[in-house]
């Protein structure tokens, strides 16, 4: 988590971003130890969610105007990483609900006043696809649907859902995010999952209720890098790419799971023994040469995500509009960084024999929840990777996620 915390940390009353990061370093051996607790409970507990919001980690990305750190994003995704090698549904629900502050803060100031007003620890889930049907009324929309995979919605008070608004006729006219409060909306209890079974990653039922027009944010104008709030959250994290930001999102706890895999192999094969000879099995050239494989990969999934942030801060603080080029190198750099992660997983886990079977051990958690984490659609590494090769021959480029 070291390199790039700058000098401008921002403040959370005498709190700095620095104090957040050495407070996580104090809480991942509480993570690594309850890991097993949070997979078998299916949610993550409301202690846990209780530390990490009172060291400030779900107001890094958050607006100075509602007493955010407004951090670096790299700083962000470095924390992610960090929480996720110790419990991969941990680092999953702190990655997704840490950065909904991040596009709440690109919505009318209204909304931001209604969630943050009275408490700025208000936490918000979400689940974006346009699964919603919104019906426009005078000042806003009827809204109803129902959305799968809203993870950490147990903890939230407010959801981001997507939905489309249909005209007279019944027909799409605009994609629509919307904000919505716990109590106009109910939770389905319904993750039965084999990997990252403690993310709570429940439906969100919403049936019929008026939702104003200041709570919802088309996203045409996220494409675009812009809002309404811009007007008051001017800093230059709030004008990068939604595609880039939620992707990496979702990336950067799986890299962190190839972290903790890699921690758990190595400490578990020192000293190991095979089971039909009396060799040591951390002699192993095979074993070996598959351990520098996978920290290789490790670390070039993380280069890669790093380097690309850092170019599309330049031109973000230089007020110039990411050039669609960078857009989409940086998704094809993520998804390929997600299948560079797991990849180092599976090669580590292959090397771990029965023992790494046990479900005492950590290496076979992390195997699931990083595969898991890679069945997201957004690591769906095909549409990124034809839209680069557009790119590069000079075809244009016209796609939501970009």
């Amino acid at each position: 988590m070291e390199g790039v915390l700058g000098a401008d940390w921002g403040l959370m009353g005498d709190r700095q971003v620095v104090d957040v990061f050495d407070d996580i370093r104090a809480l991942l051996p509480v993570l690594r130890e309850r890991a097993g607790q949070v997979e078998e409970h299916r949610q993550i507990s409301a202690d846990v969610i209780g530390q990490l919001t009172d060291i400030g980690f779900f107001r890094l990305l958050q607006p100075r105007a509602f007493g955010g750190f407004e951090a670096d994003p790299r700083d962000y995704y470095a924390a992610v990483r960090s929480l996720a090698s110790a419990c991969g549904s941990t680092g999953w629900v702190a990655s997704v609900v840490g950065v909904h502050p991040w596009q709440l803060a690109l919505f009318d100031p209204r909304a931001q006043q209604d969630v943050w007003g009275e408490n700025r620890d208000t936490l918000v889930s979400s689940a974006y696809a346009p699964m919603g049907r919104a019906i426009p009324s005078d000042g806003g929309f009827f809204f109803s649907g129902r959305w799968s995979f809203s993870s950490g919605s147990a903890h939230a008070d407010w959801v981001l859902v997507g939905g489309l608004v249909v005209d007279d006729a019944d027909e799409p006219i605009d994609f629509r995010t919307f904000l919505v409060p716990a109590r106009d909306y109910r939770i389905d209890d319904v993750w039965h999952t084999v990997g990252l079974r403690g993310t709570g990653s429940n439906d969100i039922v919403i049936d019929d209720v008026f939702v104003p027009d200041h709570r919802t944010l088309s996203f045409a104008s996220t494409v675009r890098c812009s809002g309404p709030g811009q007007a008051i959250n001017t800093a230059p994290l709030y004008r990068l790419p939604f595609s880039a930001v939620f992707s990496t999102t979702i990336t950067a706890p799986i890299i962190g799971m190839a972290d903790g895999t890699y921690s758990a192999f190595t400490t578990f094969q020192t000293g190991r023994t095979a089971a039909v000879s009396p060799l040591r099995l951390s002699d192993d050239q095979f074993m070996q040469a598959a351990l520098a494989q996978s920290a290789r990969d490790i670390e070039l999934s993380w280069m890669q995500l790093e380097r690309n942030f850092s170019e599309m801060l330049d031109f973000a603080h230089a007020d110039v509009r990411i050039p669609v080029s960078l857009r989409v190198k940086t998704r094809r750099d993520q998804v390929s960084a997600t299948g560079m992660a797991v990849g180092a997983i599976d090669r580590l886990f292959d090397h771990s024999g029965g023992g790494g079977l046990r479900t005492d051990t950590p290496i076979q958690r992390f195997w699931r929840d990083a595969h898991a984490g890679r069945a997201h659609v957004i690591n769906d590494p095909h549409q990124p990777l034809v839209l680069f090769g557009r790119s590069e021959l000079g075809q244009d480029i016209h796609d939501a996620w970009v």
